[in-house]
């Protein structure tokens, strides 16, 4: 498992070509992508924020951009890096730790965004959301409509769940969930789930005896091989990721579940495909 990333903001790969996606999506534009970001990418071992990671994935979606794509990023991370910021010297019960943490992160992750996107000239927009916003109705128009406008004038959208507000019963199961909901309001062409994982194994990810499930056709069902479990710094993990995927996948859209801590994960999902560790689930027609 890769964990040294080799680009840093400002220096986007270059002169590389895509091999595996056309240019061109559905609607007649650039392939739109949905790509989330979970906190155990995000994150070092002391919980503390990778901005070095965080970084080299920025360079990533930057090429992304270069080449014609649209790209919106599901960002988690906020709670992480507000409990780094603040020191909280009596108990707090954890819909507080969920609030406090939450605004105090959601400044700092959204700061780095900013600073490292602006080396390449793009702007970025944040868009705060709760599960009510996607009940048909008009907080799920303007929702989409927001993002549509930004995606039209070249700016990336940077969504993230409005943990301020959003507790309990209010609440996404995670970003996996947002991210999937997100992919099928704004009709992407693909999801990329990025974790700390190559994919959905036959067995523990660990046992050499697990084989890695390349990809997963409509209808499949991977139950067996789920283990219902969090991630050490999120609320999600493979059997989230599972569900959210074939959702998604039945909605038409393409899905994959990838390591970001391997070095160019973005780049090498669009060029060497087949070289390249991952799970796709492949779209119903």
């Amino acid at each position: 498992m890769a964990t040294n990333n080799k680009h840093y903001a400002g220096t986007a790969p270059q002169n590389a070509q895509v091999t595996t996606l056309p240019l061109e999506g559905e609607r007649g534009g650039g392939l739109r992508l949905v790509i989330k970001i979970g906190s155990n990418v995000l994150t070092r071992k002391d919980g503390k924020l990778d901005v070095t990671r965080v970084s080299a994935l920025v360079d990533q979606v930057a090429w992304l951009r270069q080449q014609g794509y649209e790209v919106i990023l599901v960002s988690s991370g906020a709670v992480a890096c507000g409990r780094r910021e603040l020191k909280v010297d009596h108990e707090l019960d954890s819909v507080e730790q969920r609030q406090l943490f939450s605004a105090l992160g959601q400044v700092k992750l959204i700061g780095l965004y900013y600073d490292l996107f602006r080396e390449f000239h793009i702007h970025v927009g944040q868009v705060l959301t709760m599960k009510e916003n996607f009940e048909p109705g008009e907080q799920f128009d303007n929702q989409r409509a927001c993002m549509s406008v930004m995606l039209k004038n070249g700016v990336l959208p940077i969504v993230n769940e409005n943990d301020t507000v959003c507790v309990t019963e209010l609440m996404f199961t995670d970003n996996d969930e947002l991210s999937g909901l997100i992919a099928e309001m704004m009709q992407a062409d693909t999801l990329i789930l990025l974790s700390n994982i190559d994919g959905i194994f036959t067995g523990h990810p660990d046992d050499p005896q697990s084989q890695l499930i390349r990809e997963v056709a409509p209808g499949t069902d991977l139950s067996t091989y789920i283990k219902e479990e969090k991630s050490a710094f999120g609320r999600g993990g493979m059997h989230s990721k599972y569900t959210t995927a074939s959702k998604v996948q039945a909605a038409g859209i393409r899905v994959v579940i990838a390591n970001g801590e391997r070095d160019d994960i973005l780049l090498d999902l669009m060029q060497r495909p087949e070289q390249t560790p991952h799970t796709a689930f492949i779209p119903c027609l």
